[in-house]
């Protein structure tokens, strides 16, 4: 059974709600680069690339790079450091295009969770909506039971009035023949 609006997700509540129900319409949309496993580790890789343990962890690398061809302990990249810029250049190449990848999915996603949001907010106006027109016409029932109740008021105490002089006028009447 699929969720919808009103319909229970199958938790213990009969009742109860389905809280992702604006995000059940875009399930079935994918990155243009799929959700295979490349694609995802792909994109972890790529987050990786901005945090502050892989510049550390560069730094540290292209350093003994460095230091380790300057001071003689290996001789296979001298001053310009060419394998070095080789290096960086390839990491470059790969760089980019992973990088953009993940920028591109966590577009989709924000484009996505964005159409969500916007579904929800129409339906707590819709909702909301619907709740002050119900208080209206509740308020007017209100006012109209008011008014009819105040008319009966009235008219029962016209109504004892009208007994109480009656039974005036019937208590003399016997006092005058008994007397």
């Amino acid at each position: 059974m699929t969720a919808g609006p009103n319909r229970p997700t199958g938790g213990n509540k009969p009742n109860q709600r389905d809280h992702f129900r604006f995000h059940h319409p875009h399930v079935h949309l994918h990155s243009m680069f799929g959700d295979d496993w490349f694609a995802l580790k792909a994109e972890k890789f790529a987050r990786f690339f901005g945090t502050p343990v892989f510049l550390i962890i560069q730094t540290i690398i292209v350093g003994a790079w460095m230091l380790a061809n300057i001071i003689g302990l290996v001789h296979f990249d001298v001053y310009p450091f060419i394998l070095l810029n080789l290096a960086f250049s390839l990491q470059a190449a790969y760089a980019a295009p992973l990088i953009l990848l993940a920028q591109t999915r966590q577009a989709d996603r924000d484009k996505a969770h964005a159409e969500a949001d916007a579904l929800h907010r129409e339906d707590i106006a819709r909702a909301s909506e619907e709740r002050q027109a119900l208080m209206a016409k509740q308020t007017a029932m209100l006012v109209d039971l008011v008014n009819q109740n105040t008319q009966l008021t009235q008219t029962i105490k016209a109504l004892t009035e009208r007994v109480e002089a009656l039974t005036t006028e019937v208590h003399s009447r016997l006092i005058d023949t008994v007397t």
